[in-house]
């Protein structure tokens, strides 16, 4: 049961300040600040939309990008050769058109992954609720917006009515103290977290991240934290805002004026948590102890410490839980005991919502400058968005990486999901900046471990699973 208490928690004021209506005492309608869509999840709303005889209700308040299903070769003007692919996205185009929604298109400047662009173009501020046909829509979370993702059907009650009808969560504080060792990173610590937990931990709540190692990170390393908790079941994931988020926000919101600048940061400053409040569950831990982390598994909670050995199955007291756990060794090519440290690797993609920030590319450029990626490995560095592209190759970024054998491609999703021709092959085993690690997720029998860009990096490097400390 949700807690309710006159000592609010950051989740309940931004819940409460967008509710329109009191539906039940675990249902209210919730006002939508914007909507993000893409062109694989909308056109069936758009259909709906059309059938009803239903218009947009708030066009200004809608947001779209062809992301998912875009090649990502570095050949322009960009087209989908695809037949269904090109269709969604001219899908999309058209209704869009039809509606009066800005459309960030195949071959527009601007273009990018939805959760990379929209908070680098200003569009997410802190005290938003922001919806999206996404589950990594939490990514937003980082700036103190309330995101998460939504059903076909609900993208359709959104268009025509702004709101949702939302099923309260119950509430989850997660204390991080300490500070992050050397050669870890917002990644390391999340996916540790998610380890500890299991991928169900956080089921049916919003989480709010704390404690001083949250407080130490970049808002840009804060997006990938908030990014990945929707893969220990988070409804939503929140950061309260900081000055480190007022900075952010204020450096892109352009259409802001003085007098407005003041009024926001005002009311930004009452977003956290009341001293008070009482969150339904608590956990701690300690950032000091984080190791670089690796998947094992074909779960993001299956992960370990990069020098640690795979966990052998019988210290799992859950009969269900050594099943997953079986199969995924069995599908990953890997047994019980054994070190992912050395293990030979065939491909890394740096890239997907999670990693493919300025930020992220910076690290990678760092530790393969003036290096080479080793023989036998294809390493493709994608970026999230046109901006962080054209950044990376006014800052020399692209270059390095170019000189030390990656490949520097189009902005888009590319194979965090493989929906365009952006694949492993059955068997090979890829060092992946993404979020999920299901089976075929980055193609039909591909391997994919989990890490962070600086373990990528390294493994681009050595050819195998490294610790990047070593690197360093």
């Amino acid at each position: 049961m949700p807690t309710h208490s006159r000592n609010k928690t950051l989740y309940g004021k931004l819940v409460d300040s967008h509710t329109v209506q009191v539906i039940d005492a675990q249902n209210v309608l919730l006002y939508a600040d914007l909507h993000i869509m893409n062109e694989y999840t909308s056109p069936q709303a758009f259909a709906g939309l059309e059938d009803a005889g239903r218009t947009v209700a708030a066009p200004g308040a809608q947001l779209a990008v062809v992301d998912h299903i875009i090649p990502t070769h570095p050949v322009r003007p960009r087209t989908i050769q695809e037949p269904a692919s090109a269709l969604q996205a001219s899908n999309l185009r058209r209704n869009c058109a039809r509606h009066n929604i800005a459309l960030y298109d195949t071959n527009d400047a601007l273009q990018g992954i939805e959760h990379i662009i929209a908070p680098e173009l200003g569009m997410i501020r802190p005290g938003m609720v922001v919806l999206c046909g996404d589950s990594h829509t939490t990514t937003h979370g980082a700036l103190g917006a309330l995101g998460f993702g939504i059903g076909t059907s609900e993208i359709e009650h959104v268009l025509a009515t702004q709101t949702l009808v939302y099923r309260l969560a119950s509430t989850m504080c997660i204390q991080v103290g300490g500070s992050l060792p050397r050669g870890t990173s917002a990644k390391d610590l999340i996916i540790q977290i998610i380890g500890r937990i299991g991928a169900e931990g956080a089921r049916g709540f919003a989480v709010e991240f704390r404690g001083g190692a949250i407080s130490a990170l970049s808002v840009e390393a804060r997006m990938t934290v908030c990014n990945m908790a929707v893969e220990a079941g988070a409804r939503a994931a929140l950061i309260a805002p900081d000055d480190k988020t007022v900075a952010y926000v204020l450096q892109r919101a352009h259409d802001m004026n003085a007098s407005e600048r003041q009024a926001a940061q005002a009311e930004w400053a009452t977003l956290h948590s009341d001293p008070d409040a009482v969150f339904d569950r608590h956990l701690t831990f300690d950032a000091c102890t984080l190791e670089p982390q690796v998947t094992w598994g074909t779960s993001p909670d299956q992960t370990i410490g990069v020098g640690h050995a795979i966990p052998e199955l019988d210290i799992l007291a859950d009969p269900v839980q050594r099943e997953a756990a079986q199969r995924a060794l069995n599908y990953m090519g890997l047994k019980p005991g054994a070190c992912l440290a050395g293990l030979p690797i065939q491909r890394v993609f740096v890239g997907s919502c999670t990693n493919s920030r300025i930020e992220d590319l910076r690290t990678v450029a760092g530790i393969v400058k003036g290096r080479r990626v080793a023989q036998g490995v294809r390493a493709m560095a994608v970026p999230g968005s046109g901006a962080v592209r054209m950044q990376a190759e006014r800052e020399g970024i692209a270059q390095v990486l170019i000189d030390a054998g990656f490949e520097w491609r189009m902005p888009g999703c590319s194979m965090c999901l493989a929906m365009n021709d952006d694949v492993l092959s059955p068997g090979e085993r890829c060092a992946s900046t993404t979020n999920r690690n299901f089976e075929g997720r980055q193609g039909r029998g591909g391997r994919t471990h989990l890490m962070s860009p600086a373990m990528a990096a390294a493994a681009a490097l050595a050819g195998c699973i490294v610790d990047v400390r070593h690197a360093l």
